[in-house]
């Protein structure tokens, strides 16, 4: 038999950071792909909508991807499918909760022709010269699985976004029987979830937060607003089961969270008796105390359900004094600001607000360090790469795995695109492919890079300077101007003194590439940004963007 293949393990993201999670399991000509998410922009990413994965490895290589295999329908694990999908069109599985997910966002984004595969906890498929295994776990979403791929080389297992509760909401726990037959029999490779590494101890079980709803419930005497993410089917499973105890009716708002609920319901994993769920404009019929609204905006989303609450802006609800508002998250890092300024917004409307750990409203969906270590001790791997977090994330979670037994050269950190090469007896860093962020700026994808982004942030920060001039055709002497106009620079009106003398030295450049016989627009157009720019500097201590345009009679 000719000499085995290594097999490469390449992620293209969720290494050094959270979101985009997407990870290439190659062998020969076969690429399956786990995962396709995204993740969403930082504030200085002015005007991005979404961020994704560079595909570029996987559009090359289109000829060789067979499958994408999903963990679970969070946004960071299925939200780039669709720019996937439309550049390489392969079958795509998971299971059943997942698809419904899935297809709600392929028909958003007019894809039609795609094939989706409905798979079981327990299912085991072949694709390619691998097979590939489904195990049921718990996350803050039903339907979670970790994933495990028997290779001519050995088997590998990805865990997915993890954690074992032992009383979930919808009464399935995780499959761990299975994870410790795996390890019976061996296992080259484990890739887990980083998120919580940091966070000793054990995740709290989801259960804890429907006692938490029962006491804010009990306590509110007025309408209760519930914001969670829209895909956390068990969190709005128990504001229903508690809305229900209390005698209350539900209205849901935001696009995504009606979406949701609507395919948990028809897939049935949304329990919602009879007559609970009313449309938005039959508030109005019911007392205060008798109406429960889940909105979307746990996060400060400006566009968002809670957020417009908060700012008076929402078409169906306004905040009243007596309101409870509960916030069933923690803030995604970089969301802090606006979870606080909503906060503070809907205090000020007189709303009573709900939030923070200490209130037992919300649990993480993510193994914290005991977890890590009994997966860890499960498995017992050979090798181990940890995946899905940050950089200090990813460190301690390697430190965890060394307690537990793995060599310290095993454990393999690493950051997107960097290739991870395994044969059965070795395993080590192996060159990198093009890997980073591809913008979503509306109907464009990818065509905003680094440096429009770059111009954005100094329009935002420093404005623009527009300089327009008439030369004669043929010559740089000036028939009309330059004009000079500003925007987000400053006004023009308090500022005449300013806008003058830029007026006389843009002016004399002109005089003086006349007498120097330069006729090249490219050349004047440089002299003017360049004496305009140290100008204003010099009287402003700003770096507006300069732009030079030159009209030809």
């Amino acid at each position: 038999m000719a000499k085995k293949e290594k097999l490469m393990v390449i992620p293209l993201g969720g290494l050094g950071e959270i979101g985009k999670n997407m990870t290439v399991i190659q062998y020969g000509n076969d690429i399956i792909v786990i995962d396709a998410g995204l993740s969403f922009p930082d504030d200085d990413m002015f005007g991005i909508d979404l961020v994704i994965p560079d595909m570029s490895y996987l559009i090359e290589n289109r000829d060789k991807v067979r499958a994408v295999v999903i963990t679970h329908g969070h946004e960071d694990h299925i939200g780039s499918l669709a720019y996937l999908l439309n550049e390489v069109n392969v079958p795509v599985y998971a299971t059943k909760l997942v698809c419904g997910l899935i297809e709600g966002k392929l028909k958003e984004n007019h894809i039609t022709n795609y094939k989706l595969n409905e798979v079981q906890h327990g299912d085991e498929v072949q694709i390619g010269c691998m097979k590939v295994g489904f195990i049921r776990t718990n996350h803050s979403i039903p339907d979670a699985s970790a994933l495990y791929f028997k290779t001519p080389v050995g088997t590998i297992v990805h865990t997915g976004d993890f954690k074992i509760d032992l009383t979930p909401v919808d009464g399935q726990p995780m499959d761990i029987h299975k994870f410790a037959d795996l390890g019976r029999r061996g296992v080259l490779l484990l890739m887990s979830d980083s998120t919580n590494a940091e966070r000793p101890g054990y995740t709290e079980s989801e259960t804890t937060v429907g006692h938490a709803f029962r006491k804010a419930f009990r306590a509110a005497t007025g309408r209760i607003i519930l914001a969670t993410f829209a895909s956390n089917i068990s969190r709005i499973q128990q504001a229903i089961n508690t809305a229900v105890q209390f005698k209350r009716k539900v209205t849901v708002l935001g696009r995504s969270m009606v979406n949701n609920v609507q395919i948990a319901i028809e897939l049935g994993y949304l329990n919602v008796p009879d007559g609970v769920l009313i449309e938005p404009d039959e508030l109005g019929r019911y007392p205060d105390d008798q109406v429960l609204i889940l909105t979307t905006g746990s996060q400060g989303e400006p566009m968002a359900g809670l957020s417009r609450m908060a700012s008076n802006n929402h078409r169906s609800v306004s905040i009243m004094p007596g309101d409870t508002v509960i916030i069933s998250a923690t803030p995604i890092p970089g969301n802090e600001m606006g979870v606080s300024r909503t906060i503070d917004n809907l205090m000020k409307l007189g709303a009573n607000v709900v939030a923070g750990r200490d209130k037992k409203i919300h649990v993480s969906g993510h193994a914290s360090q005991e977890e890590l270590k009994l997966m860890l001790d499960l498995i017992r791997p050979k090798y181990f790469i940890p995946v899905h977090g940050e950089y200090r994330m990813l460190k301690q979670h390697g430190d965890l795995a060394v307690q537990m037994g793995v060599e310290k050269s095993h454990v393999l950190i690493g950051d997107n695109g960097q290739i991870f090469e395994f044969s059965n007896r070795s395993g080590n860093k192996a060159g990198r492919v093009n890997a980073g962020r591809v913008f979503v700026d509306g109907l464009g994808v990818g065509d905003v890079g680094n440096i429009v982004i770059r111009d954005r942030q100094q329009l935002a920060m420093e404005g623009v300077v527009i300089v327009v001039m008439t030369l004669a055709k043929g010559t740089s002497h000036a028939l009309a101007g330059p004009d000079i106009v500003s925007r987000g620079f400053v006004y023009v009106r308090d500022s005449e003194e300013l806008i003058s003398e830029a007026h006389d030295r843009v002016a004399a450049v002109l005089e003086r590439c006349e007498a120097g016989n330069i006729r090249e627009w490219a050349v004047i157009k440089s002299q003017v940004r360049d004496t305009l720019s140290r100008y204003l500097y010099e009287k402003t201590k700003r770096r507006p963007m300069i732009l030079p345009i030159i009209m030809e009679v």
